[in-house]
């Protein structure tokens, strides 16, 4: 009797094992969602640099909407975020000045 007591105590202190939770398939993880970020910033910088040269109505306000989601969910590439958001503004300032320059919504050299 002494040894089914014994038994009983040590599976009753053993700790249970835990299985990892499931997730559904396809659904982002915090690598996944880190990279999404990541690659918001860059294409903010290289849509910002771009909008310099053209389609500055267009790339601008995309440039300045990506560096901000990337900025809001924490990429690691702050500073390419913070370019992006700089060149897609600037992006803006350039079209506003040629529009005052030739009295027009677009401009062409």
């Amino acid at each position: 009797m002494e040894l089914t007591e014994r038994t009983h105590l040590a599976t009753a202190t053993k700790p249970t094992e835990t299985k990892p939770t499931e997730t559904a398939p396809g659904a982002p993880t915090r690598a996944t969602g880190t990279k999404d970020a990541d690659g918001m910033a860059v294409a903010s910088f290289i849509l910002g640099l771009l909008g310099l040269l053209v389609l500055n109505v267009f790339l601008g306000p995309i440039a300045i909407a990506l560096a901000s989601v990337a900025l809001w969910r924490g990429t690691a590439r702050r500073g390419r975020a913070f370019l992006g958001l700089g060149l897609g503004i600037a992006d803006l300032l350039v079209l506003m000045a040629f529009m005052q320059f030739d009295s027009t919504v677009s401009w062409n050299f």
